[in-house]
């Protein structure tokens, strides 16, 4: 209980920037209809133009998709080896395929990097069958998961992305789903980072779709679409410097258009952001128990921080303790026993807990009559 009520008195703040308003400078020119940077790790938005514009997102529909897949084969209800027989509704998708045939059988895995790689609306319905039994209650699971990620300008109607009157979502959401993928599944890397591959013992050829993959330094995916009525649309992702950022760009009049979009707004971020680890500017002293089994506990960060900041404010990063002296045993492992205050450029940024290392255990009454013996017999 001392733990929790001691945690209300120093709380974690925010983890970020100042609003993407605030930041100095632009992108340059953006041609798509909405945009969005977020930073991977905060979840911090550090520039967005009608982010919430509720608009047709084509295949990078398939970014929830992949996120189910993923999450089930981390429930163990699915298995990268697991081989999947093909529905005769896999192989009617039609636009971006492999050609599936009916009752053909091909693996979890196969079927994944098939739908990174090449946007594979056969691999796509294929894969959600095998997850919820059909399209219908897989779009079901989509809905559902994307509520619990606060995507609330999206409705998901397929899972697949084509053409469907009423399915929409909006590059925040894009964003939010496209984090939500990255920072809990990196593996997926392994698949939306493929520049060339095959499939079936080499006989069917796989080139990504995502240009950036090849020509854009450090990017790691992840997803583009386009229909005739959705346009161009893109959530790309890239890391430099330990720090990763996705650009959504929806409504491009043209494949280079959501392309030069997407490295402008990831130029802006690599250019005037970075990511630093904040340590105490100090020691931490060790805090006194009084009737503890051991005399002192130590104090440690509960949590090693990442701050993004503007780069010309990396410098400028100070933090401030603020520790109880002492502490009454029993004293739990991670009790709080202060914070830690980071402030940059001196505006309060998060306060970090201070908790104990270890626990330490109330003295008996034996033990109490023993420790004033031996302080009795030691005093001077």
């Amino acid at each position: 209980m001392k733990k929790y009520l001691g945690a209300a008195l120093c709380l974690v703040l925010l983890l970020g920037v100042c609003p993407a308003q605030a930041v100095v400078g632009q992108p340059g020119e953006l041609k798509a209809a909405s945009v969005i940077l977020m930073e991977k790790e905060t979840g911090q938005i550090l520039y967005e133009k009608n982010a919430h514009a509720r608009l047709e997102p084509a295949s990078v529909t398939k970014v929830m998709t992949m996120l189910l897949v993923m999450e089930a084969i981390d429930a163990g209800t699915l298995t990268w080896e697991q081989p999947i027989s093909v529905s005769a509704h896999a192989v009617s998708m039609g636009g971006s395929q492999i050609w599936l045939k009916e009752n053909e059988q091909m693996t979890v895995r196969d079927m994944l990097k098939a739908v990174a790689v090449v946007s594979a609306n056969d691999c796509a319905v294929a894969l959600a069958e095998a997850v919820a039994g059909s399209e219908d209650a897989f779009v079901a699971r989509m809905n559902q998961r994307a509520g619990e990620l606060g995507m609330a300008d999206t409705n998901f109607l397929n899972a697949t992305g084509l053409p469907a009157a009423g399915h929409v979502t909006s590059a925040y959401d894009i964003a939010l789903m496209s984090r939500e993928l990255v920072l809990r599944h990196p593996e997926i890397r392994e698949y939306t980072t493929i520049w060339m591959d095959s499939l079936r013992n080499g006989a069917f050829q796989l080139s990504n779709t995502n240009k950036l993959i090849r020509f854009y330094d450090g990017a790691t995916g992840l997803k583009t679409g386009f229909t005739s009525s959705a346009h161009y649309c893109l959530s790309a992702t890239a890391e430099r410097d330990g720090m990763e950022l996705i650009a959504v760009t929806m409504d491009s009049p043209t494949s280079t258009d959501r392309f030069e979009t997407a490295k402008a707004l990831l130029n802006f971020g690599f250019a005037n952001y970075a990511l630093v680890n904040v340590y105490p500017s100090q020691a931490l002293p060790p805090v006194t128990v009084d009737l503890g089994v051991y005399d002192a506990v130590q104090p440690i960060l509960a949590q090693t921080p990442r701050l993004l900041v503007e780069k010309a404010q990396a410098g400028q990063v100070e933090t401030t303790l603020s520790l109880s002296p002492t502490v009454t045993a029993p004293v739990e492992q991670g009790q709080v026993l202060g914070c830690m205050e980071v402030t940059v450029a001196g505006q309060r940024m998060a306060q970090i807990p201070l908790v104990a290392d270890r626990a330490v255990d109330r003295l008996t009454a034996v033990g109490i009559f023993r420790q004033l013996l031996r302080r009795l017999f030691l005093a001077p």
